[in-house]
């Protein structure tokens, strides 16, 4: 199994789609499906019948699973997209950012 590149908890920018350009925190991965979940984008609207649980019903609007090649790391330095590499500092194997060198926190 390769090392995962995108965690939860990861500052992250879409890079297309309806919400190209935004940016989020992971609140769920999925790696056997290949999907990730970003706080504030993607967001899905589902129309609920009224229920005993919601006698209400209505719109009800969620943060729906997108794939993981659709986001990037947000670099720590810069705050663009970057690539994802990994090296061994301080005897510990770290994730590093591509464009700045930077140590991804995680």
């Amino acid at each position: 199994m390769a090392a995962a590149k995108i965690k939860k908890g990861d500052r992250v920018v879409v890079l297309s789609g309806k919400d190209k350009g935004k940016h989020g925190d992971v609140t769920q991965v999925m790696p056997k499906e290949g999907k990730v979940v970003v706080s504030g984008v993607n967001i899905a609207t589902r129309h609920r019948k009224p229920s005993q649980a919601n006698p209400q019903g209505g719109l009800d609007r969620f943060e729906a699973p997108m794939s993981a090649s659709k986001v990037a790391i947000e670099d720590p330095k810069t705050g663009k997209p970057t690539r994802v590499g990994f090296e061994v500092r301080d005897g510990k194997k770290v994730r590093i950012a591509k464009k700045s060198g930077e140590v991804i926190n995680g």
